[in-house]
């Protein structure tokens, strides 16, 4: 299966530093028919199965949607995770209101195991005086360090590294709207390669380096975890989006994208143009924001694609692709070009047929509840 990468005309200054990167990616697009030695776990059923690699969560608003009834939602397979760590627990986040992970992290802390906090100034720190909120006082109670960005982009992390060695990233806000309300994902990776390029930026903005002006390590970000090639993105320094649209570009057979903000044109432009060759192109949008001119949804309608707005009357939150069946895309990064130029953001691409089955269920889910846009809303000429 061959594949063709879409040359981009990038800054000077980035030519030199991405090229590993690029390279790297190409390697993700030929890669084809690995052997995959893992299972997911999507919830509320728990891996049966032994030592695996990577498990994978969605959220499920429909069933579990109770933040007092924890048994099989994503907070409990957190909590667990929260109290099986041995020596560290480093979060990035944008936002926290869930007491009973405060709690844990709590109990973790004294019991020894080091427990820190980077989170936004605005929607972390600020927001915990809210009715509702009061939690990272109670981690500050504990003697428990939080830190903010102190700055106007947003801090819009979503990961937590445990040990050193586990990875837990996705679209889930450690929030009770995020676990119990939105359509949310959560992949975690055992791999402490991995989770060694999430320390590294944890130990940046710990150190107080957000945004484009943070150091990039774009070209130390890849690695291949039981025939598993996987690309680490940081936003703003890595300028994440200028890795995924080559993927768009090589597409080959499908794209499947779940969104919660799509605006970035060159995007939508490479999907316009592979499905112009033929390949198949479908997607689901929240549904605030996306009849703005702005958004993604119109020319993609438009042009007859077949796109939906989503079901969920809370928000649809998810931030994935998946390419040919087998190419994930998935994080915090909402596809703008705020997100990609300011915010700090994590994306993590992994080439596995098996990972990507999980994503594309998640998608057939919430397509069925899906509806289409009204067509006097996208403004057609």
């Amino acid at each position: 299966m061959s594949y063709q990468l879409l040359y981009i005309k990038l800054p000077a200054r980035r030519i030199a530093r991405i090229s590993l990167g690029m390279l790297f990616l190409l390697g993700l697009l030929l890669l084809v028919g690995c052997e995959i030695e893992s299972t997911s776990t999507p919830l509320p059923t728990p891996d049966p199965g032994g030592e695996t690699w990577w498990q994978v969560y969605f959220t499920d608003p429909n069933r579990l949607n109770d933040p007092d009834a924890l048994d099989g939602s994503i907070e409990a397979e957190l909590i667990d995770r929260i109290e099986g760590a041995q020596e560290s627990i480093h979060i990035a986040a944008f936002e926290f209101n869930l007491t009973p992970v405060a709690q844990a992290l709590i109990a973790a802390h004294e019991n020894g195991v080091e427990v820190q906090w980077v989170t936004d100034d605005e929607n972390g720190l600020e927001a915990d005086s809210e009715e509702g909120h009061g939690q990272f006082a109670m981690l500050q109670g504990a003697d428990i360090e939080v830190r903010d960005d102190g700055r106007g982009a947003l801090m819009h992390n979503k990961f937590i590294i445990f040990d050193g060695k586990t990875v837990w990233t996705g679209a889930t806000n450690l929030t009770v709207n995020g676990i119990f309300h939105n359509n949310n994902n959560v992949i975690v990776i055992d791999s402490p390669p991995v989770a060694a390029m999430f320390e590294r930026e944890f130990s940046e903005m710990w150190a107080g380096e957000f945004g484009p002006k943070s150091p990039s390590t774009v070209n130390q970000q890849q690695t291949s975890v039981v025939g598993t090639p996987i690309q680490v993105l940081f936003a703003s320094e890595d300028e994440a989006i200028s890795y995924i649209i080559p993927l768009l570009s090589g597409a080959q057979e499908s794209i499947h994208f779940m969104v919660f903000s799509f605006t970035y044109d060159g995007m939508g432009e490479a999907m316009l143009e592979r499905a112009g060759t033929g390949v198949e192109v479908t997607g689901i949008f929240e549904t605030r924001g996306s009849e703005t001119e702005f958004s993604e949804l119109p020319p993609l309608y438009c042009a007859g694609l077949p796109v939906r707005q989503d079901g969920n009357p809370s928000t649809f939150h998810h931030k994935v692709i998946v390419i040919d069946g087998r190419i994930v895309i998935t994080g915090s990064l909402n596809f703008s070009n705020n997100a990609d130029e300011n915010n700090d953001e994590n994306v993590v691409i992994l080439n596995n047929p098996a990972i990507a089955a999980q994503y594309l269920r998640e998608f057939e889910r919430r397509w069925v509840e899906a509806k289409q846009p009204n067509l006097a809303d996208m403004n057609c000429n």
